[in-house]
């Protein structure tokens, strides 16, 4: 049954992903009205699972969801859907009700501004369907035409557009720029009602979550604290560290009486009596000792093995395109990337990085000459490299110059791939893990010129240092975007291209 204030809660729940994938083992939990709330845990731990729970795309196994009578549900997902990305601005938005919304135009200029999505209505022809003609408005745009900060913005607006009671946010922060994670967390403090938020980014949770909802991987347990990310650190640190005193205290105990155990066994007579009954005392005190909650695993630290027998300059960069209130400005430029130098390239949200950085790989920048032979490894921020309908396995084996089963397990170990993963097609893991397995890919392709597409985005914060030093000892050319300052404070960055100014 539902607490006094809790708006929805979880009872006795267990949920199973598939046959060999359990997510949660009789749960319980509740979230009451008004309250701000992280929901945390390992990359494929099953967080965004929980989120298709309450929102009723995945029924559980067993126990109940218990929920108030006409609760409204709105849910921003990590990425837009592929299938939803030929659709029309409109159309987006129009499929976040179940039936016609005739003011659907106001509606989302009003979300918009909400987002701070200021798209202007001087659009490329090609940013509308083939054979539909181009009027001059954003609600024609097609999705797929907006950068992955853009698109991260039309997630968020909407979920906003039928001002739910409950707002599930998954990864919100990704692909946002310092401007739109500020207009956020403004949104999120002002927000009256019930929010959950998955989200890597302590900085930003900080900012307004009351308390933590922590998917432990290992129990397949929630556990709720008080508090925001910090306060809920230590909280967890001061646990373990009483459960380990106490083990170590019981188990000193266990020894001691199993010696002692042995020791009269041998003497024979009435203390063979003693001795089963100190046996049974040490096994007792063994039987209560608790499990320590675990914590998430780190990747192991790996390296990026540059392409052999390159050098001079790889790349020379002497013009580029940005788009500035809608229209395509050439501007110049004169860099030059040789072996070992590292480019961080920056500007706002939907100024033209993603597509630069594409029009590179294809080879269809004009302005930007690279040395031919040049292996490229692309990381991008939607991973459309990838293939959904390979698995892991057969993804990892696609770039290896030397088919090995065993040196393929041991390099996926290393980015936590093990078990039924390996056999996972890559369309079933989660965005995290999707990450995991492009890192992966790069060690295999040992590529001379690096380019790097918000590569932290969905990424556990816990790796994020192990692939900054991964990036720091790169030998070869690099391109990196990102919008995370802590985590380019940690690669050496040797110039800097903004395309703003």
């Amino acid at each position: 049954m539902l607490k006094a204030e809790a708006i929805f809660s979880f009872e006795k729940a267990s949920f199973n992903y598939g046959h060999n994938k359990p997510i949660l083992d009789e749960v319980d939990f509740s979230v009451r009205r008004g309250i701000k709330l992280a929901l945390m845990g390992q990359n494929g731990a099953g967080k965004s699972t929980i989120f298709d729970i309450i929102t009723g795309v995945h029924l559980l196994e067993s126990g109940k969801l218990n929920m108030i009578n006409n609760l409204s549900i709105a849910v921003s997902r990590q990425v837009i859907p592929r299938g939803d990305l030929s659709l029309s601005v409109r159309e987006f938005f129009q499929k976040c009700f179940p039936k016609k919304i005739y003011d659907i135009d106001q509606r989302i200029d009003r979300m918009l501004k909400v987002v701070n999505l200021r798209e202007h209505k001087t659009i490329r022809s090609k940013d509308y369907r083939i054979g539909k003609d181009a009027p001059d408005t954003l609600y024609d745009r097609i999705v797929s035409s907006f950068s992955g900060g853009q698109q991260a913005r039309l997630l968020l607006a909407s979920a906003l557009i039928s001002d739910p009671d409950l707002l599930l946010l998954d990864e919100p922060t990704n692909n946002l720029d310092k401007e739109g994670i500020i207009h956020l967390t403004k949104f999120l403090k002002d927000y009256k009602k019930t929010v959950i938020v998955i989200s890597h980014d302590a900085d930003f949770l900080n900012t307004f979550t009351l308390g933590v909802l922590y998917l432990d991987a290992n129990t397949l347990r929630v556990e709720q604290y008080a508090g925001n990310y910090f306060d809920v650190v230590e909280q967890i640190t001061a646990r373990i560290e009483r459960e380990n005193r106490m083990n170590a205290r019981l188990g000193k105990i266990a020894l001691e009486k199993k010696e002692k155990a042995n020791y009269f066994a041998m003497k024979g007579g009435r203390l063979r009596l003693l001795a089963k009954r100190m046996r049974e005392d040490a096994a007792q005190m063994e039987e209560e000792q608790v499990d320590v909650r675990k914590e998430d695993k780190t990747i192991r630290p790996f390296i990026i093995p540059t392409q052999e027998s390159i050098g001079g300059e790889l790349i020379h960069i002497s013009s580029y395109t940005v788009v500035s209130k809608g229209k395509k400005v050439v501007k110049s430029t004169k860099i030059s990337l040789r072996r070992g130098t590292h480019l961080l390239l920056s500007g706002p949200n939907g100024i033209g990085k993603s597509t630069l950085l594409e029009s590179i790989v294809k080879g269809e920048a004009k302005g930007v000459r690279v040395l031919h032979g040049v292996k490229i490894g692309y990381y991008r921020q939607d991973f459309s490299t990838l293939n959904l309908d390979d698995t892991v396995s057969e993804s990892l084996f696609e770039v290896m110059d030397t088919k090995s089963e065993e040196s393929m397990r041991k390099l996926a170990a290393g980015f936590l791939l093990t078990g039924a993963l390996i056999d996972t097609k890559i369309g079933n893991l989660s965005e995290g893990q999707k990450g995991l397995v492009a890192f992966a890919r790069l060690v295999l392709e040992q590529p001379g010129f690096l380019i790097l597409d918000e590569p932290t985005n969905h990424i556990n914060f816990r790796h994020v240092p192990v692939i900054a030093k991964a990036l720091d000892k790169f030998e070869g050319a690099m391109i990196l975007v990102s919008h995370v300052p802590d985590f380019v404070a940690q690669i050496r960055i040797d110039e800097t291209l903004d395309l703003e100014k």
